[in-house]
């Protein structure tokens, strides 16, 4: 079988070096007439690659240690997450056992130590190109299997314990799935997550059980989803608390990037505790949300929260969104007031404060029996459009937004 690899380059002698010697290599052809000169370019290429199937990929990209502008470790992330089918082979004159470590972190599947050996690189180049062959064989499997840049994942974080997080993280993956789309709900709040009891479910497998798997297969992942009726492949966090310490932030970075690339939607409930692996969610989200209560407790909290995640840089206050919940015209503190504290972007759609609505649900562990009168309910179905979580009947043209008031009629 012929190996594609194309190379990420961004120095111009490594680029020629790289090129001649993969020249020689038997049995691999260059992707592309010339090595991509910065991490723009590879993932516009890979892109371009992916977008009519799986086949269209190369089956190895070596990224160089001085890519830029993003750097090779990020960028090794980005491609592992967006392109699991391909396999990525970083190239470094660093070997040391640290950066090895950093580099199968991120994703690579291989690391060529430089100056560059013939015998090296094809052991590398080999290795990564039966790796990538032995997932795609799985992908193909999986009629649901997404290539490209997958999924929409979007995490709901809680300011403090109480403010309403799993509720918002449960609607939001309800209005999705009710919209026809596919979609995945996570509980990576690993110590204390209640999503099984807010939808009445009871199974013992778990995110936990995930965590010692290098590779994780649709088969695999198949296997530790529960399918609930309403058609939401629940993730949950384990009964035993304790097993929470078991999923690291590699562990959730495979996690969500499997997910990310089997479902059209993926809701992940990271709860009001910070760890390395809801901290890894955040991180990977396409949108991440920060719920919070018109309180001066819960604003101070939400406002720690985001300079935490600021200074261990998992993400900037600006690229988070934050949702009132329980919000009342009369109290002193709006959502604007809420918007400048955080330093976030405030949801235009705020949560009514109605939680005589919510009790029965809550108490009975079916949360997805919530009245569709309720005000909670439509108010977090049209956050969800607000989200482009939803997608609108293609033979009404309604906007997502609109998504609950259809459906009632």
């Amino acid at each position: 079988m012929t190996v594609r690899v194309l190379a990420a380059v961004g120095d111009p002698d490594a680029a020629r070096a790289i090129t001649t010697l993969l020249d020689q290599l038997p049995d691999v052809e260059q992707a592309a007439p010339a090595p991509a000169g910065d991490s723009t370019t590879l993932v516009d290429t890979l892109a371009r690659a992916a977008a009519d199937s799986l086949d269209g990929l190369p089956e190895v990209v070596l990224v160089h240690e001085r890519i830029g502008p993003v750097p090779a470790l990020d960028l090794i992330r980005e491609t592992a997450l967006r392109f699991p089918a391909v396999g990525v082979v970083l190239v470094t004159g660093d070997t040391s056992p640290g950066l090895y470590s950093a580099a199968m972190d991120s994703g690579a599947r291989g690391l060529v130590g430089l100056p560059l050996s013939y015998e090296e690189l094809a052991q590398r180049v080999q290795s990564a190109a039966a790796w990538a062959s032995g997932v795609r064989r799985h992908l193909g499997q999986g009629g649901d299997a997404h290539t490209g840049p997958g999924g929409t994942v979007v995490t709901v974080s809680g300011a403090k314990g109480g403010v309403g997080t799993t509720v918002t993280a449960v609607q939001l993956a309800l209005a999705a799935r009710a919209s026809g789309r596919t979609v995945a709900l996570a509980d990576l709040d690993l110590q204390s997550g209640d999503v099984a009891s807010y939808l009445d479910v009871r199974f013992r497998r778990s995110a936990a059980d995930l965590a010692a798997i290098e590779d994780i297969t649709p088969r695999v992942l198949q296997d530790v989803l529960y399918t609930h009726p309403t058609g939401l492949a629940l993730l949950l966090a384990p009964a035993d608390g304790e097993r929470g310490e078991e999923v690291t932030d590699r562990s959730a970075r495979q996690i969500v990037s499997a997910l990310r690339h089997r479902y059209e939607v993926v809701v992940v409930d990271c709860g009001t505790q910070m760890d390395s692996a809801n901290a890894a969610a955040v991180e990977m989200a396409d949108t991440a949300l920060l719920v919070v209560t018109p309180d001066v407790v819960a604003v101070r909290a939400a406002k720690r929260m985001v300079r935490l995640w600021d200074r261990l840089q998992i993400r900037k206050g600006e690229d988070t969104t934050t949702v009132v919940n329980r919000h009342t015209r009369n109290t002193e503190i709006q959502p604007a007031l809420v918007e400048r504290i955080t330093g976030t972007r405030v949801a235009r759609t705020a949560v009514p404060a109605a939680f005589k609505e919510l009790q029965p649900a809550v108490d009975a562990g079916r949360m997805h029996d919530l009245d569709a009168k309720s005000a909670v309910k439509q108010a977090l179905w049209a956050l969800a459009g607000e989200l482009g979580l939803v997608k609108a009947p293609e033979s009404t043209g309604a906007r997502p937004g609109r998504l609950l008031k259809a459906r009632r009629k």
